[in-house]
């Protein structure tokens, strides 16, 4: 059945709950690359340099990376309609806050705090949107999908939109939206049963004994170093005004989604999961390179372009971390987030600081060497990456690609 039907069980006929959800994570995701347009006028208006402003990054996703021992433990206890508001609340209030900072140490610390609120969301958002949706998962995944890529392909444009006006915009307009979507949920979405067993905090560090997931997890590590290079550093390098910056970073958004969606699934149908994601990623170490030394116009397409790999390596990497250990998918998901935010949160602060102390191109550098470091894990590791993971079916695949990239 078309999933896009319209009758009884298509993705367009879903509860009012499911859209409320829906809605509130295409804002959610938004939040990731919201500032990106944004980052050099924010370090004029607060006389800030470009790697203290890049600490937004680095406090935003060093406190995902905690939060992914938190998540599942909070939300087996309490609930999933309760955590996304707790999470929810957290946004509208740090948001708001972010958008009154005198200083970008105020600043760094408010999107910390939104960084809490945003794991508590968006970890929970898809199983909501699962147990609540008509039709049966598929249609449910393919809507988060696209929310998903919604949300990264437009944080970037409300970015720019608001924050040509000020910088303090985009920060405000994100908590509105978001209280919107807390009253929308506490309205629409009822409880969902709790599940049946409880999580501990030490559950994702213990499914990383297994190998495969360590080995997934590694590279994910060095891969997102280069992923958080071009997406937090790049805006400093092209100095372009914030609609022109964030229209770059739309387009980039929108490659993101479609690589991510449309065009990994079939890339790893015929080549194979590791080969897909080895080549991605030596493609990726070699655009990264032409972008920092290319002239303006080649940084501007090598940015663009790298969302192309990005979205694939997403993809293949989510299902390697899910298929290749026995660990509950939830567990293993947030065994392998909590070790590659971590490179999210370093690169937004070396970055800036290679360029300190070397030149603009040597960051740029280190994130092709970072690339190639991942790539080389896949190949060394490529025995016990291999364990299930090019035998997920194309369903599961789809909900476990989702449901890594989120949380």
């Amino acid at each position: 059945m078309d999933p896009f039907d319209a009758g009884a069980g298509g993705i367009l006929r879903q509860p009012k709950a499911v859209w409320a959800t829906a809605g509130a994570s295409v804002v959610a995701f938004m939040g990731i690359g919201l500032v990106d347009p944004i980052l050099p006028s924010i370090a004029k208006g607060l006389d800030a340099s470009a790697g203290q402003v890049s600490l937004l990054f680095t406090s935003y996703f060093l406190i995902t990376a905690l939060a992914m021992l938190v998540t599942g433990f909070v939300s087996s206890r309490i609930g999933g309609r309760k955590t996304l508001l707790l999470g929810l609340a957290f946004v509208v209030v740090f948001a708001g806050l972010a958008g009154t900072s005198d200083t970008v140490g105020q600043l760094v610390g408010y999107r910390a705090g939104w960084g809490l609120g945003n794991a508590l969301f968006v970890s929970t958002a898809l199983a909501v949107i699962v147990g609540a949706a008509a039709g049966g998962s598929a249609a449910a995944i393919l809507l988060y999908e696209s929310a998903l890529g919604l949300g990264m392909a437009c944080g970037p444009l409300l970015g720019a939109l608001l924050g040509d006006a000020s910088w303090r915009y985009p920060f405000f307009g994100t908590a509105f939206l978001m209280a919107i979507a807390f009253l929308c949920i506490t309205v629409f979405l009822k409880e969902q049963p709790k599940p049946a067993r409880k999580t501990s905090l030490l559950d994702p560090i213990r499914a990383l004994g297994h190998g495969g997931l360590a080995s997934a997890a590694v590279s994910a590590f060095f891969y997102n170093y280069t992923f958080f290079t071009v997406l937090a550093f790049t805006p400093f390098v092209l100095n372009m005004t914030p609609y022109k910056s964030g229209a770059v970073f739309f387009a980039w958004g929108v490659l993101l989604a479609v690589f991510s969606v449309l065009v990994a699934p079939r890339m790893q149908r015929r080549f194979g999961s590791l080969k897909v994601l080895g080549g991605s990623l030596v493609l990726l170490a070699a655009d990264v390179l032409v972008l920092g030394y290319g002239n303006h116009t080649a940084a501007i397409v090598c940015t663009i372009l790298s969302g192309a790999f990005i979205g694939v390596n997403n993809t293949v990497y989510t299902e390697l971390a899910l298929g290749v250990s026995d660990a509950p998918r939830p567990v293993a998901s947030a065994g392998y987030n909590f070790v590659r935010w971590f490179a999210a949160a370093a690169a937004p602060y070396f970055a800036p600081k290679i360029e300190e102390w070397t030149d603009v191109h040597i960051p740029f550098v280190v994130a092709a060497v970072t690339a190639l470091l991942g790539a080389v894990v896949v190949v060394v590791r490529r025995r016990a990456l291999t364990h299930e993971a090019e035998e997920l079916e194309p369903q599961h695949a789809s909900e476990d690609s989702v449901t890594v990239f989120a949380n």
